[in-house]
């Protein structure tokens, strides 16, 4: 491969590592990189999760039905898990020579020729690089290139760890800021139907019907604290999409903050599909996240969440925002977390703001 190409190859698969794209799209980046510098006929990236498993697995050179014949993600077992437990490139002639080679499913390719390299942070091994049939066997020269690129992949998943954290800190966060404003609005709420209800009392002598106006404003105060508490205890709590799914659940949801928020929330369903938990787990959290935004910091009249087929939409009439400014600024977690749950099942989120509002467009895979 003439060497210019490689420098600009290596140089697009680096500038991934810090542009503004997700980590599994920095990671399918860096495999197919692999695999073209390297010459090989296949190769892939994985991740380990905590269960003998991957979390992340990602492959090259393999089309979508080879992989569905394949079958379910591969265990941490032969050589997958060796170079999840011995941080050194492992360098064969014939992978299925080797000892510790174990077995594959009976639709998996034939590999020959090998090239691991483990991904690493300090002592810890964060995944591993497995490159495939290359003829006349892998070189010095494609080690070294491949090893340069599991660098970069260990970046990309330092910062992803990174992200997780800072996540898990702003969850944290907004939790506590839902429990402070429900403190805040039902201490509201009460405080004003102990007002209301003491007036009540000293009028029920002296001017009945004045009384019954008051206690009719107890009635309209208690629904209201109910339908705020309400809201607030759903954003809390887990969904139940398995026993009601995803078209009720996101209808209550917006029937639940149009009563109890500024703005008008409307639901429209188009040409309702079943889709799998993961698919309609991500579509709900994607909605949340978007509708929280759109509630609270929009400025918007009127917000629509829209569910038709395998697309959501959810759209304000607010004062919109510069989105690409915003998420370079590092600003909103919450729109980078909307790409990044697209991107767990395979789908694809985008977010279009102007003056005159702004559009969160969610589209997923039907199975």
């Amino acid at each position: 491969m003439e060497p210019l190409h490689t420098a600009r190859r290596l140089s697009a698969a680096v500038l991934a590592v810090s542009n503004q794209l997700t980590v599994p799209e920095v990671l399918q980046t860096i495999v197919d990189t692999a695999r073209e510098l390297a010459a090989a006929e296949y190769a892939a990236l994985g991740v380990p999760d905590d269960d003998g498993s991957f979390a992340q697995f990602l492959v090259s050179g393999v089309s979508a039905e080879q992989q569905a014949a394949i079958g379910p993600l591969p265990r941490q077992h032969g050589f997958l898990a060796v170079m999840l437990t011995e941080p050194v490139t492992q360098r064969l002639d014939d992978i299925r020579a080797d000892p510790r080679f174990d077995w594959w499913p009976a639709a998996h390719p034939v590999l020959k020729a090998f090239l691991g390299v483990p991904i690493t942070s300090g002592d810890e091994i964060l995944g591993a690089l497995y490159l495939a049939n290359k003829p006349g066997g892998f070189t010095d020269e494609d080690t070294e290139l491949v090893r340069v690129l599991a660098a970069h992949a260990a970046i990309a998943l330092t910062h992803a760890r990174l992200y997780a954290r800072n996540r898990e800190l702003t969850i944290a966060e907004e939790r506590a800021r839902i429990a402070h404003d429900l403190h805040d609005a039902v201490a509201q709420r009460l405080f004003g139907l102990r007002l209301t209800a003491q007036a009540a009392d000293l009028l029920i002598d002296r001017d009945p019907a004045a009384a019954r106006a008051r206690l009719a404003e107890v009635s309209a105060l208690a629904r209201e604290a109910t339908e705020e508490l309400h809201a607030a205890v759903l954003e809390l709590r887990p969904a139940r999409l398995a026993e009601d799914g995803l078209p009720d659940v996101l209808r209550k949801q917006v029937q639940i903050l149009d009563r109890a928020s500024g703005p008008a929330l409307v639901f429209h369903e188009d040409n309702p599909v079943v889709l799998p938990p993961a698919q309609q787990a991500v579509m709900l959290r994607v909605a949340q996240e978007a509708l929280h935004n759109a509630v609270r910091h929009s400025g918007a009249s009127r917000i629509e969440v829209r569910l038709a087929g395998t697309v959501l939409e959810v759209a304000d009439d607010g004062t919109g925002f510069d989105v690409d400014a915003t998420i370079k600024a590092g600003r909103s977690l919450g729109l980078r977390s909307m790409r990044d749950r697209a991107c767990q099942v395979r789908g694809k989120a985008t977010i279009t703001s102007s003056p005159g509002g702004t559009t969160v467009r969610l589209e997923v895979p039907g199975a």
